[in-house]
């Protein structure tokens, strides 16, 4: 049984239903995991069962898993579906599955790119329309969209920043469009996070990413839970249309923290004496 949420009170989703993709790892089994702590009942989807099934069984009771590829429409549809079969409803979507790799944008190739845009546009929008389309009822809903910060460029990331930006400008067309349909969009642009997929890059890439948040830390997993559940209470859908940022402030700075011309030979930033 998944442990009580740290903040939020175990009753605060009850007789909601909320459907995760990526859910089986890294920060979707987070998001999945904290919705089900505060009393959501929750299904999470992504294309390996195996992963599915031992995510869901440590959630607990709330939670099932329903394998698919969101890039393919029948897959999206069949999740959605799933999702009504077992629960009846579907009150909050949340596109978490997405991916990238290190390339410079000068090396990027054709296939690469359109892979990145594949999964992280089309899949996107795949579950949206399969949510709008067959999973959402009368009531509305709410669909959480992760994209990234910074948004002012991330070296190596060219396509994903691409892709992450169309589906923020996605965001905001839908949550005009479906508004008269009770349906909330919302965008949730996350930085750099402490997760096990990070940690297997070198350790000089998750240090350095460290360095570079003016918060001087990586994210902990638990914060995008914490965000992911309070966009899926009522409060969440007075945020539609909206970008969302948890990031440490990078988004508000690009390099390394400090900036080497504020700070001293130990990297501390002097303080300005002032008048008294």
């Amino acid at each position: 049984m998944a442990p009580a949420s740290e903040i939020f009170a175990p009753d605060l989703l009850r007789d909601r239903v909320a459907l995760v993709t990526g859910g089986g790892t890294n920060l979707g089994l987070q998001a999945a995991t904290e919705l089900a702590a505060a009393g959501a009942e929750v299904v999470i989807a992504g294309r390996r069962a195996d992963v599915l099934e031992e995510a869901a069984a440590g959630i607990g009771p709330r939670c099932s898993p329903v394998a698919g590829d969101i890039r393919e429409r029948d897959d999206a549809l069949r999740i959605v579906d799933a999702c009504r079969e077992r629960h009846g409803r579907l009150d909050v979507l949340v596109n978490n599955a997405g991916g990238q790799y290190f390339v410079p944008a000068e090396d990027i190739a054709a296939r690469g790119w359109q892979a990145v845009l594949r999964l992280n546009v089309d899949g996107t929008m795949a579950m949206t329309e399969a949510a709008f389309e067959r999973g959402f009822g009368p009531e509305g809903g709410t669909i959480v969209n992760v994209t990234v910060s910074p948004h002012h460029g991330m070296p190596a990331m060219a396509h994903t920043g691409a892709a992450r930006a169309a589906v923020e400008a996605l965001t905001r067309e839908l949550a005009d469009r479906w508004a008269p349909r009770g349906i909330a969009v919302v965008a949730a642009a996350i930085g750099r996070f402490d997760t096990a997929s990070l940690r297997k890059y070198p350790e000089v890439v998750w240090r350095g990413a460290a360095r570079s948040v003016p918060l001087q830390r990586l994210g902990d997993v638990r914060e995008f839970g914490w965000l992911v559940t309070l966009l899926a209470t009522p409060l969440g859908r007075s945020l539609s249309g909206s970008v969302v940022t948890l990031d440490g402030a990078v988004d508000n700075w690009h390099g390394r923290w400090p900036p080497p011309s504020l700070a001293e030979d130990d990297g501390t930033v002097p303080t300005e004496a002032r008048r008294t």
